[in-house]
């Protein structure tokens, strides 16, 4: 077991325990099971003779330099290599005799369908097959050619192919050489002699050409001198006529008359001014054309520019327009399905709390059912299991406290009798009514105490007090209750309050009813004190009920009028 590390042109095959194939590496752990090889990757230079024969039978001789190595680009290649060839040293004969019998194979194959003249001269293609085909070869044995150099061809011994080729060469580059040297003799001199007979002919040429020249460059000199002075007469003419129409005319007409002289001049004056009127016109003309086309110009590009300026702003309004409406139809398109969603969670909210309703109501159904099954159908025992349990006497309690807690009542407690007393009457309603005969009394004197009323004379007298005068007839009772229907503010007084209650068993108003409309009347204004006085003498309204309308009366009634 050991560490190896190969140097840098070389690798490790390693085999054994824990490797499927080979394992090719640069540095491993290498232990007992496993089998280690190094092997070298360089190149290496391999010179051949290779011995051919062309198409022709000819033999020949071709010098060729192989540099041949392991493909380390590829890793298939290198294992190929490291598995085939790495058992053998790469100097060997081994090595050497396999990569020699592949280029001499691959060599003779290739030469034998080529000529001598198509190996001699296309040397490069010829090299260029030779390492293609070579290569094909060398593949499967992990090899690749880095250089491939072909010397020159050498004749085999007893054949001068090449020697006499050389020679034959030789020979005819030399008589080559010997006819140009003479043709170039034969050049040279008939040339010499074209040159001295063309010199002297092209002077002669020359000199009678120039002689020509010159007698034509002289008439054609006195000619343009001749002409040139007529010119330059007339220009002088012209500038004299320009400078004085009237001496231009008059040497024109030499030989007419002094008459036409001034018939002349006074015409050329005329057509002077002619034409300088003629002139200004045209001037005029090109003034009023010049303006004409900058007024349209100026105008006319204005207006492009306003058409444009209007196009592009209608152009922008319409898209406005069109932009404000979309916006419009989404705002009504969003405005529409959030319509829509609410409409659609109410209705969801509405069908979900009618159906709580629904449900609370069957329980509380099932509630009733239930409570009046445990009470075997008692109504009165329901009812009062219900105001126990839900606390409706201590509310009850509560508000009559409330109701009396400013008033400091004087409370009284009677107990008319004991035990022996009631023991001769049985415990039925003979009963109640005579502890209620007992019990008036007492009530009555506290009332008068407290308030100052007096009790009906159909109820009895306290004693030392006068009896109250009734309000007597049923005629009088309606009369004052339909004036109570319509104000009862302004006829709640104690006569009216006292009357009712003591008819309201033989009128249209019951107790309860009574009631209720007291307490309205109180909620709507102020009840004095007299006017609660006269409810509270009464007796067949329960003492809740005189204390619920006395709170009431404490609370709308101001404290000067208390």
């Amino acid at each position: 077991m050991g560490y190896k590390v190969a140097r840098a042109s070389e690798y490790l095959a390693i085999t054994g325990g824990g490797i499927q194939d080979i394992k090719l590496a640069k540095k491993s752990w290498v232990f007992p099971w496993q089998s280690c090889t190094v092997f070298d990757v360089s190149p290496v230079n391999y010179t051949f003779e290779v011995q051919a024969m062309s198409s022709e039978k000819l033999p020949f001789v071709i010098p060729a330099v192989f540099t041949i190595g392991p493909r380390v680009d590829d890793p298939h290649a290198l294992l190929l290599y490291a598995m085939l060839m790495s058992q053998h040293d790469k100097h060997s004969n081994h090595v050497n005799e396999l990569v020699q019998g592949v280029i001499e194979g691959e060599t003779r194959v290739l030469v034998a369908s080529m000529t001598m003249e198509e190996v001699f001269k296309g040397t490069k293609e010829f090299k260029k097959e030779v390492f293609e085909k070579v290569q094909l070869e060398l593949n499967q044995f992990g090899l690749v050619i880095y250089n491939a150099n072909v010397k020159q061809l050498v004749d085999v011994p007893g054949h001068e192919y090449f020697s006499y080729l050389g020679q034959k060469t030789q020979m005819e580059a030399a008589n080559q050489a010997k006819i140009d040297v003479a043709e170039a003799k034969m050049k040279g001199e008939v040339g010499a002699k074209e040159r001295t007979g063309l010199t002297i002919q092209n002077a002669a040429k020359i000199d009678a050409e120039s002689k020509i020249i010159s007698t034509q460059r002289l008439g054609e000199g006195t000619k343009e001198e001749i002409k040139v002075k007529s010119e330059v007469q007339v220009f002088q003419n012209e500038k004299a006529a320009l400078v004085a129409q009237a001496d231009a005319a008059l040497a024109i007409q030499k030989a007419a008359l002094t008459k036409s002289s001034r018939v002349a001049e006074v015409e050329a004056a005329k057509a002077v001014a002619m034409r300088e009127a003629e002139l200004q016109t045209q001037v005029e003309k090109m003034n009023a054309l010049t303006r004409t086309e900058k007024l349209k110009a100026e105008f006319l590009s204005k207006a492009t520019v306003e058409y444009e300026t209007k196009v592009q702003e209608a152009n922008w309004e319409l898209y406005d327009k069109q932009k404000k409406a979309e916006a419009v139809l989404y705002e009504k398109q969003k405005q529409a399905e959030a319509t829509k969603a609410a409409a659609d969670a109410a209705f969801y909210a509405k069908q979900k709390e009618a159906e709580g309703l629904v449900s609370m109501a069957n329980a509380q159904g099932t509630y009733i059912k239930t409570l009046l099954g445990a009470v075997d159908n008692n109504y009165s025992a329901m009812r009062d299991f219900l105001m126990i349990n839900n606390g409706i006497y201590q509310d009850i309690a509560k508000t009559n406290a409330m109701a009396i807690r400013d008033l400091q009542p004087k409370i009284s407690v009677w107990n008319q009798g004991g035990a022996g007393v009631d023991q001769g009457m049985s415990s039925g309603g003979m009963k109640d009514i005579a502890g209620l005969y007992k019990m008036l009394p007492p009530v009555l004197d506290t009332v008068y105490e407290q308030t100052g009323m007096q009790p009906p004379a159909w109820i009895g007298t306290l004693r030392g007090a006068e009896s109250r005068q009734l309000v007597s007839g049923n005629g009088e009772l309606k009369s004052k209750l339909q004036d109570f229907r319509l104000d009862p503010l302004s006829f709640l007084t104690e006569d009216v309050i006292f009357t009712m209650h003591r008819l309201a068993g033989r009128c249209c108003f019951g107790k309860i009813k009574i009631i209720a409309e007291l307490k309205k009347t109180i909620s709507h204004g102020h009840l004095s004190k007299a006017a609660f006085s006269s409810i509270a003498q009464t007796s067949f309204i329960p003492m809740q009920d005189i204390l619920g309308l006395g709170s009431c009366a404490m609370m709308n009634t101001p404290a000067t009028e208390i």
